[in-house]
This record gives structure tokens, C-alpha cells and sequence, in this order.
């Protein structure tokens, strides 16, 4: 779960960085700002898939808190 986490918090990360490079070089500007809107999304999408939060509302559809 940690290694994951690391995993997609550098490629969260990296997709920004791509995003800011992607005005700075001369060809392929649209190439690497869709790479990163790529990357942003991957690991905010594996991030809100995870089983569990903080708020104890695992899989719960009833609408009362499980304690």
C-alpha cells in the first residue's frame, strides 16, 4: 500500500512537472501536456479507488456510519 502510494504520488507529481514543461519546449507542447493530464488523472484515479477511507464508510450503501 506505501510503495503504491509513492508510486502514484510521484507520477501525481510528474504529471504537474509535465504540465510546466510543456510551455517551455519548442515541439510537441501538446504531446507532453496531454501526457501529463495523463499522468495527473492515473494517479488520482488509483488514489479514489482505494478500499477504506478515513471516515469508516467502507462499502457501506445503507447510509448509516459503521463504527
Amino acid at each position: 500500500m506505501i510503495l503504491s502510494f509513492i508510486f502514484f504520488m510521484i507520477l501525481f507529481l510528474g504529471g504537474f512537472w509535465l504540465l510546466g514543461l510543456a510551455q517551455t519546449i519548442p515541439d510537441f507542447q501538446g504531446l507532453v501536456f496531454v501526457a501529463g493530464i495523463l499522468a495527473v488523472s492515473l494517479a488520482l484515479a488509483f488514489i479514489m479507488r482505494q478500499r477504506g477511507s478515513a471516515t469508516r464508510r467502507d462499502d457501506n450503501w445503507s447510509g448509516n456510519a459503521t463504527e
